[in-house]
């Protein structure tokens, strides 16, 4: 590949090649490691304006720290985290480079997937969050956009963290994210509590709009839609079929009544391994909605997923998103992480994506 008219080394070995994505926090490049000879994904933190210089470098410390602290994440459906260095004056973070499209695009695309592969996603999705959780690192943005599918079926989860650093332009004075606000908390959107609870609701909000084609929550403003998640129920779904109970109580808006992660982890595999023609037990007193094979014509706009659909995609945009930051520890009693490293494999070791027939 040739390289980028504006292409430049960082620490004499990553070469920039071309911007891949840009987004409030700064600019993901497509780079060349030239030590090991591969391309990566590089983060360029962006510089936060009006702070002072004893901020800004508090700023590009705590990227730093937080970065080498997502490096301890081991998960199939996590990025690696390669690096993090300062340069020209500002934080790095080297990343896996993953050639996918993400969930919001593979819908936008080919519109609403079948319950079972969604819980096939949603496995993996939380198998990545369990395993950042149980090192302490939150999420803070779970949304289609932040998921990538690859041409052999592996779930990726990117662009880790929001931090609640000084001068985040994606927090308010009061801590909230605004962001993404159809997939936020209502916890979080409200400025309270945060923690692995509120990133799976947004896990919740995910899964809703990859089997019904649209958010749970779509209003006509950025204040509409968070007043809504804040004080209304989520849009009943109509093509969720036997994922419904497991979305119902995920997207409980009380953090401390919503689904935990384990029992998230037993519904979402039971609704993957069971077939379509036999009922997928829920929680108790629990309406599973209409079955796939019964379910009402869907709303103008959005196509019904089609029957058999394997796992979605050929890559058609390269994209490598993470961007990990540091949280508060787990509440105690949380969950360890499934997916986390055996004692053989190495830091930067991951597990062969299974074959979406084979899980």
């Amino acid at each position: 590949m040739p390289p980028h008219r504006q292409s430049r080394l960082l620490a004499d070995r990553y070469e920039l090649i071309s911007p891949i994505g840009r987004g409030t926090m700064g600019t993901v490049w497509r780079a060349r490691d030239h030590s090991l000879g591969r391309d990566v994904a590089v983060k360029e933190i962006r510089q936060e304006p009006g702070l002072s210089d004893p901020q800004q470098a508090e700023l590009r410390e705590r990227m730093l720290r937080e970065g080498r602290s997502a490096a301890r994440i081991n998960h199939p459906s996590v990025a690696v985290v390669y690096d993090a260095i300062e340069a020209e004056g500002r934080p790095w973070i080297i990343m896996e480079l993953v050639e996918a499209r993400s969930l919001e695009q593979v819908i936008d695309e080919e519109g609403p997937l079948p319950p079972r592969l969604v819980a096939e996603i949603g496995s993996d999705l939380l198998g990545a969050l369990r395993a950042a959780h149980a090192q302490g690192i939150l999420h803070r943005d779970v949304k289609p956009g932040n998921v990538l599918v690859t041409e052999t079926g592996r779930v990726v989860l990117t662009d880790f963290g929001i931090a609640k650093a000084a001068g985040d332009a994606k927090l308010t004075r009061t801590g909230m994210v605004i962001g993404s606000p159809g997939y936020t908390a209502p916890e979080r959107a409200r400025g309270e509590y945060t923690g692995p609870e509120s990133d799976l609701w947004s896990l919740g909000a995910t899964l809703y709009f990859a089997v019904e084609g649209r958010p749970a929550y779509e209003r006509s403003s950025v204040a509409a839609t968070l007043a809504a998640l804040m004080t209304e129920s989520a849009d009943p779904p109509t093509q969720a079929g036997p994922l419904r109970p497991v979305l119902d109580a995920l997207l409980e808006k009380d953090h401390k009544a919503r689904l935990t992660a384990g029992k998230a982890a037993t519904m979402l595999r039971a609704v993957a391994d069971t077939p379509s023609d036999e009922p997928v037990p829920g929680p108790a007193g629990a309406d599973p909605g209409p079955s796939p094979a019964h379910r009402p014509p869907s709303a103008p706009g959005h196509r019904p997923a089609p029957e058999g659909t394997s796992r979605p995609g050929a890559p058609r945009l390269p994209a490598a998103l993470s961007e990990p930051f540091s949280a508060p520890a787990p509440p105690p009693g949380y969950p360890a992480a499934p997916g986390a490293a055996r004692p053989d494999q190495g830091a930067g070791e991951r597990p062969a994506a299974r074959p979406a027939a084979a899980r």
